[in-house]
């Protein structure tokens, strides 16, 4: 993967009761995460909060529409546990 791809921060907001909620989807979940981190077009993911709010996810794609196709695929959104979403540029210093 070429070092010039632009990064994309994928923000989550959860459902209140996202830890009950995500045991059916959690393993569909992370494997998602593995096979975009795998591709190289998923550079990290992890929760926000303790217990969770949100989570966030740092891509590295041209094209913002890439992280349309993952959400589009995550069992999290699918299944109503993802209440709003948004995508922004990530500059790295």
């Amino acid at each position: 993967m070429s070092d010039d791809k632009p990064y994309w921060m994928l923000l989550y907001e959860y459902v209140p009761d996202i830890v009950e909620r995500r045991a059916p989807y959690r393993d569909a979940h992370l494997a998602l995460i593995r096979r975009w981190k795998e591709s190289g077009r998923l550079e990290l993911a992890g929760a926000l909060g303790d217990p969770p709010y949100g989570g966030a996810l740092v891509f590295r794609v041209d094209d913002p529409g890439e992280v349309d196709e993952f959400t589009a695929e995550d069992p999290y959104v699918a299944n109503g546990l993802v209440t709003t979403r948004r995508v922004e540029p990530w500059k790295v210093v």
